[in-house]
């Protein structure tokens, strides 16, 4: 069976309105919801972890556990990093990297020791890659964009880089396909608070969106 793992309940909400989904065809486990379907013949299990690594490890941990899962997909949104992108740009990244692993004052941003290389050869090159970065802090602050940036960063969120790290430690494949939803903005001259709120409203018109156009253009390709 094939795993897809989903963070946010925004994105589990227009998974579920995408699939038609009813309330009978939900089942309630430590970390959320999952149902399972059938595409292609194929076996699919899609649930809910919440958001931030320790929740999507966890999540994906018991998934595995439970339904012996061959591959796992993480499907989702992401800020972009790279300026050469726009909103609704789906990405499947050949390097998903942590990096909030280290004390970067005295070391590099990114430990050797938690990067994952993911091979993507079997399924072509004809879509955007890069490298996505994952940390529990959300890209907000700008200071933080500006440092993704030069560690040339192509995407980030906060659980695909985890995920892909304890499926290596379990020997599943791990997939990643994320649609940009919204780049940070530039706060320093502006209010916090309103910057932020600006950059959710953003986020949630265009989660469904994006989503959408994963199970559209991307999904049956990749299980």
């Amino acid at each position: 069976m094939i795993g897809i793992s989903v963070a946010t309940k925004w994105e589990y909400e227009a998974t579920l309105a995408y699939f038609g989904i009813k309330d009978n065809e939900r089942v309630g486990y430590p970390y959320g919801e999952y149902f399972i379907t059938t595409i292609d013949d194929t076996e699919l299990v899609f649930y809910s972890t919440g958001v931030r690594k320790v929740n999507g490890v966890g999540g994906n941990q018991y998934m595995i556990s439970k339904f012996h899962l061959t591959k796992v997909i993480v499907a989702g949104t992401c800020a972009g990093i790279d300026e050469r992108f726009s909103n609704l740009d789906i990405f499947v990244p050949i390097k998903a990297v942590q990096y909030d692993c280290t004390v970067k004052e005295v070391e590099p941003l990114i430990k050797q020791s938690f990067i994952v290389d993911i091979n993507l050869s079997k399924y072509g090159n004809d879509f955007h890659t890069g490298t996505i970065g994952t940390a529990d802090r959300a890209v907000v602050m700008w200071q933080d964009y500006l440092e993704l940036k030069e560690n040339d960063i192509t995407i980030a969120d906060t659980e695909a880089g985890a995920i892909a790290y304890i499926c290596k430690k379990n020997d599943v494949e791990c997939i990643i396909i994320k649609g940009i939803s919204d780049f940070p903005t530039d706060e320093r001259n502006a209010d916090k608070f309103e910057s932020n709120m600006e950059q959710i409203n953003v986020y949630l018109e265009n989660t469904p969106k994006v989503m959408n156009k994963i199970f559209d253009e991307y999904l049956k390709r990749f299980i």
